[in-house]
C-alpha cells in the first residue's frame, strides 16, 4: 500500500487505500466506497478500473513495451518459442532443459481430440464460420473430459491447461479441413508446436510433407506475440466467467466469442480486406487522402493501436518476419503484397503518420504474413485464439490459484421509476 487518498463527497470525506504494484499507475482501491459511501463510480468500457491483480503481462502503451513474466516480447520471439513461452506464462518461470522437454512431452501427450468429437463437425454446415465452430466444438470438450474439471484441484487444473494448449491445435485445423472437404489430419508428435499445426493445415493422406522451416518459424512467433495481452476484452471474459466456477472449457470457449468481435480479434482480417478494397497500388493515393479527410468516416485498417501511442512493440518484430516469408513464397510482386509493402512505406515516412504516430501494427503485418503462408482469412482469428489459448488459461489458472470474488460490475440505473401495473384494457 502507498498511503490514502481522500475523496470528497458533498460534505463527508472517505479515505482510500493507494496500491502500488511493480509497474505501471498506482490504483485507488475503491471496493468498498459502496458500503462506506453509498456512491458507486462510473467508469464505462473500465478504461480506468483494475478489475483485478495479475503477475502474468504488463502493457504500458506510452513507451511501446510489453512485458511476459517481466521478459520484453521482442527477446522472447527472436530467442524462444511457443511452447517455452507456454510454459513461462503458466508458471511465471522460464524453464530448465528438463522441464521444458517434459513440459513438451506434456503437451504431445494430449494433440489428439476424442475420436467422437470428428462427429460433432458433420453437424455444422461447411460454410459456417471457424470461429462458430471453434466455440461450439471447445466448449463441448468438458463433455468428453470430464475427469478433471474440479477447478479447486491444482492437478486437474494443470491436465486442462495442457488439454487446452494442446488440442486447441487439432481442433482449428480441423475446422479448416471441414471447411473444404478433405480429411482430417492427425497430430505429428515429433514435429514442433507450430510444424505440427501447419501439417494439420495443408498435407493430406495422398504425400508425404513438411512444412517449409522458415514458415514455420514465423508462425511459431506469430503464436508469441499473439500469447497474451493484458486485461483485455477476451481475457476478460474468461476470467469473468472463470469467477462463477465454470469449467476452463466453458470459460476459454467464452473467451473465443469474446475474441470473435470485429473491434477485438478480427484486425488482421479487416486489414487484408482494406487492401482487397484498395486493388491496386495506384489507387493507394486516393485511400490515403480519405484516411487524412476528417470529414471522411474512412480509416487504414492495421495502422495505430488503441493501446500503443508509440509503436507497437510486437510489430519490430512482425514486419522483419513478414518479409522473410513475402521472400521465401516469392509474394514480393503479388497485387495485394505491393499495396501493402506501399502502403508501409508510406506509413513510415510520410509526416501525417508519423506525428500520429499511425505506424503499421502486429495486425497489419500478421494478416499478410498469415495470407501469405495461404491460410485464408476467416482462420485468421482462429490462429488468434490458438495462440491467446495459453494467455486465457494462465489468467484463468492465476484467478483460481487465489482468493477471488465473484464478477459482478454495477451499473448507473436511468431507467423508468417504480409504478404500477396497469391491465391492458386501461392502457391509453
Amino acid at each position: 500500500m502507498a498511503g490514502k487518498a481522500t475523496l470528497s463527497i458533498k460534505d463527508k470525506k472517505t479515505e482510500l487505500d493507494v496500491l502500488t504494484g511493480t509497474l505501471g499507475p498506482e490504483a485507488i482501491d475503491v471496493s468498498s466506497l459502496l458500503s462506506n459511501t453509498g456512491y458507486l463510480t462510473y467508469d464505462p468500457g473500465f478504461q480506468s478500473t483494475a478489475s483485478c491483480e495479475s503477475k502474468i503481462t504488463f502493457i504500458d502503451g506510452d513507451q511501446g513495451i510489453l512485458l511476459y513474466r517481466g521478459y520484453p516480447i521482442d527477446q522472447l520471439a527472436l530467442e524462444s518459442n511457443f511452447v517455452e513461452v507456454c510454459f513461462l506464462l503458466l508458471n511465471g518461470e522460464l524453464p530448465d532443459k528438463i522441464q521444458l522437454k517434459e513440459f513438451r512431452n506434456a503437451i504431445n501427450r494430449h494433440t489428439m481430440v476424442h475420436e467422437q468429437i470428428r462427429n460433432f463437425f458433420n453437424g455444422f454446415r461447411r460454410d459456417a464460420h471457424p470461429m462458430a465452430v471453434m466455440v461450439g466444438v471447445v466448449g463441448a470438450l468438458s463433455a468428453f473430459y470430464h475427469d478433471t474439471l474440479d477447478i479447486k484441484n491444482p492437478e486437474h487444473r494443470a491436465i486442462s491447461a495442457l488439454r487446452l494448449i494442446a488440442k486447441m491445435p487439432t481442433i482449428a485445423a480441423m475446422c479448416y479441413k471441414y471447411s473444404v472437404g478433405q480429411p482430417f489430419m492427425p497430430p505429428q508428435n515429433h514435429m514442433s508446436y507450430a510444424e505440427n499445426f501447419l501439417h494439420m493445415m495443408f498435407a493430406t493422406p495422398c504425400e508425404e510433407t513438411r512444412p517449409n522451416p522458415v514458415l514455420v518459424k514465423a508462425l511459431d512467433r506469430i503464436f508469441i506475440l499473439h500469447a497474451d495481452h493484458e486485461q483485455n476484452a477476451s481475457t476478460s471474459t474468461v476470467r469473468l466467467a472463470g469467477s462463477t466456477g465454470a469449467n476452463p472449457f466453458a470459460c476459454v470457449s467464452a473467451g473465443i466469442a469474446a475474441l470473435w468481435g470485429p473491434a477485438h480479434g478480427g484486425a488482421n482480417e479487416a486489414a487484408l480486406n482494406m487492401l482487397r478494397e484498395i486493388g491496386h497500388v495506384s489507387r493507394i493515393p486516393q485511400y490515403i487522402a480519405r484516411a487524412k479527410d476528417p470529414n471522411d468516416n474512412f480509416r487504414l485498417m492495421g495502422f495505430g493501436h488503441r493501446v500503443y501511442k508509440n509503436y507497437d512493440p510486437r510489430a519490430t518484430v512482425m514486419r522483419e518476419t513478414c518479409h522473410e516469408v513475402l521472400e521465401t513464397v516469392g509474394a514480393h510482386d503479388a497485387p495485394i503484397f505491393k499495396i501493402a509493402l506501399e502502403l508501409e512505406r508510406i506509413a513510415l515516412e510520410d509526416d501525417y503518420f508519423i506525428q500520429r504516430k499511425l505506424y503499421p501494427n502486429v495486425d497489419f503485418y500478421s494478416g499478410i504474413t498469415l495470407s501469405a503462408i495461404g491460410i485464408p482469412a476467416n482462420m485468421f482469428t482462429v490462429i488468434f485464439a490458438l495462440a491467446r489459448t495459453i494467455g486465457w488459461v494462465a489468467h484463468w489458472n492465476e484467478m483460481i490459484s487465489s482468493p477471488y470474488r465473484l464478477s459482478r460490475p454495477r451499473q448507473l440505473y436511468t431507467g423508468s421509476k417504480e409504478r404500477p401495473y396497469v391491465p391492458v384494457e386501461a392502457r391509453k
